[in-house]
């Protein structure tokens, strides 16, 4: 075990409006050592893209705020540099792929100009060069090169994503930030998109975050997996450790609602209630109106981080035991 390549400490992140405070990421921490993979697995608003875009410094200006903690990158405090120096390394060193391609292309440049613009700022790059780098990445993406001067809209869902992928991994970054990469494409082409992120996170010894909603994409991927509810860790841990037992009941409770091909079942079963809302989040444990589990104390004191079973979890039963 060598030191980590990212640490993030204790991370607070807040949205403020003119009416309100959401608070996103509530005290997260996690570390990442090169070449693993984490896999952020959570209900939408769960705040697992915004923790991404911390990471990136990518946060809606003035809107979005960093209000506590720390994100240590290779040694450096994300937090602390300047914009420039941020710049540098956005693009370069960590990359994303972001949930959805449309967005994330401009429709009115070729594929292959948008892929050759970050050649051209990090690497000096002359034209004839960033071309040439340009094709080997849509070759190695599974894109002909002769197709680098077409634009967005000539490509289906599943070829934009590739193209992403291809822009994302243009400067080889060391730190890779998937937001689920494959929800909007069909099963066939979303298992080979992710065979492609493996096989290329492999070759180049990338560390990676897979943001996913899909439990299957994260065991097929991921070396740990992390359960974010309401913008805390609720579990922490071994792939193979949390899909054998989970913890939580909120891990529980998403096993639960997954269909068993070794089981006859006439009706899925489902965490009752809904994620609370940011803005006005539960006293104690933010889990504790939807858990069936739940104590007396749950609705008034906050659990905190606990190790178990080689594993961190967020739970009075667990603090109670220990």
């Amino acid at each position: 075990m060598g030191e980590a390549q990212l640490s993030i400490r204790n991370l607070h992140v807040e949205y403020h409006t003119d009416e309100e405070v959401v608070h996103a990421v509530n005290g997260i921490s996690l570390e990442l050592e090169e070449g693993e993979s984490l896999g952020l697995v959570g209900e939408t608003g769960a705040g697992k893209t915004t923790t991404a875009l911390s990471i990136l410094g990518l946060l809606p200006k003035p809107n979005g705020k960093v209000t506590g903690g720390s994100i240590f990158f290779e040694g450096k405090e994300l937090s602390q540099i300047p914009e420039e120096e941020m710049r540098q390394i956005r693009g370069n060193r960590i990359s994303m792929i972001f949930q959805d391609p449309m967005t994330s292309l401009n429709p009115i440049f070729p594929v292959g100009e948008q892929i050759a613009e970050a050649l051209e700022i990090h690497f000096s790059l002359s034209k004839d060069q960033a071309e040439k780098r340009t094709a080997e990445l849509l070759e190695l993406v599974g894109i002909p090169r002769n197709r680098m001067g077409e634009y967005p809209h000539q490509f289906s869902g599943g070829m934009k994503q590739r193209v992403v992928i291809a822009m994302a991994l243009a400067c080889n970054p060391k730190l890779l930030l998937a937001d689920e990469p494959t929800t909007a494409l069909d099963v066939t082409i979303q298992a080979q998109v992710l065979r492609m992120i493996r096989d290329l996170k492999r070759r180049m010894r990338t560390t990676l975050i897979l943001i996913s909603h899909d439990l299957g994409v994260v065991a097929q991927i991921c070396d740990t997996v992390a359960i974010m509810y309401a913008g805390k860790i609720m579990e922490y841990g071994k792939i193979e450790d949390v899909f054998r037992h989970p913890l939580h009941p909120y891990t529980e409770g998403l096993f639960a609602s997954i269909p068993r091909l070794d089981r006859t079942q006439k009706r899925l079963s489902s965490i009752p209630g809904l994620i609370p809302d940011p803005s006005n989040l539960p006293r104690g444990c933010v889990f504790h109106p939807r858990c069936p589990y739940r104590m007396d104390a749950c609705d008034q004191i906050a659990p905190n981080t606990v190790e178990w079973e080689g594993r961190k979890v967020q739970c009075l039963k667990y603090q109670e035991l220990s």
